[in-house]
């Protein structure tokens, strides 16, 4: 593998831990039914979609993917009726904040220079034609090194996340079908079609399309052609990442807090996140 490309994989997989304590763990959880915004979903879709603003669906839809649109729609606009976005970016905020203080207690020295380490990467982002790093960018930087290493692996997680969007829709992918595709390779189907909201009728159209164009054989494991789309999918993901020439400091010092922050996390889980070592 090309060791620029491997950079930014590994990157990704030591910083998506921190930033996913705003959807697992519990003073997240709690935050956000505090705020009034009862379930998870509300909670979810709320955090992570307001610094678009008070949006409908329809941005969410396009922005998050894999989501399908029925289930966006159960939560957008509505939730706005609950809470504000300026609002809801305080409670993710302060649920996150918490979160990492509980699961990075006496790592203090690395929190702080991992948040420092990072800044530089997260400040410079390009943001044309990612929306969601774009939104993101656009908030304050925080100074608390707890708050800033969060915000980080948030710009990098949501910048490599629109970039994995394009080439998705590039290899000619929709949001369904590109679960279907990864529970053929390596996830259960399990921790995919319930938690995006897609109905069996359409998992089994998807399936229907992928078989058609050769990627899904009948029992809907991926062909070798199917494979190959996944696997060049990923590849353009991480070209186009942040993270080439990370220096190994960073690298080593994201390593014990991604390892902490893992600690509240499924595996396996919906967004492909492997456990260590695996």
């Amino acid at each position: 593998m090309d060791t620029t490309k491997n950079t930014a994989r590994t990157i990704w997989s030591l910083i998506e831990p921190v930033h996913a304590v705003t959807y697992f763990a519990p003073e997240s959880h709690a935050a956000f039914e505090e705020a009034g915004l009862r379930g998870f979903w509300r909670g979810y879709f709320a955090g992570r979609a307001a610094p678009l603003g008070p949006v409908g669906p329809g941005p969410v839809v396009a922005a998050f993917f894999s989501f399908a649109p029925a289930m966006v729609a159960r939560a957008l606009p509505s939730v706005w009726d609950l809470i504000s976005p300026a609002d809801a970016l305080t409670v993710r905020r302060s649920g996150a904040r918490e979160a990492l203080r509980r699961l990075l207690a006496g790592l203090e020295t690395e929190t702080a220079r991992a948040a420092e380490l990072l800044t530089p990467y997260a400040r410079d982002l390009g943001v044309a034609g990612r929306p969601l790093a774009a939104a993101n960018a656009g908030l304050p930087w925080p100074d608390d090194p707890v708050d800033r290493l969060w915000h980080c692996a948030t710009l990098l997680r949501e910048h490599r996340g629109d970039g994995h969007v394009a080439t998705l829709v590039a290899a000619g992918l929709d949001g369904c079908e590109i679960l279907a595709l990864r529970a053929g390779i390596d996830l259960p189907r399990s921790e995919l079609q319930p938690h995006r909201g897609w109905s069996d009728a359409q998992w089994s159209a998807a399936c229907q399309r992928l078989a058609d164009r050769g990627l899904l054989g009948p029992d809907g494991t991926a062909t070798d052609a199917g494979r190959e789309v996944h696997r060049a999918v990923e590849a353009a993901t991480d070209a186009a990442a942040v993270g080439a020439g990370a220096a190994d400091e960073l690298l080593k010092t994201l390593t014990p807090l991604s390892r902490a922050c893992a600690g509240a996390l499924p595996f396996p889980n919906p967004m492909g996140l492997p456990a260590a070592g695996t």
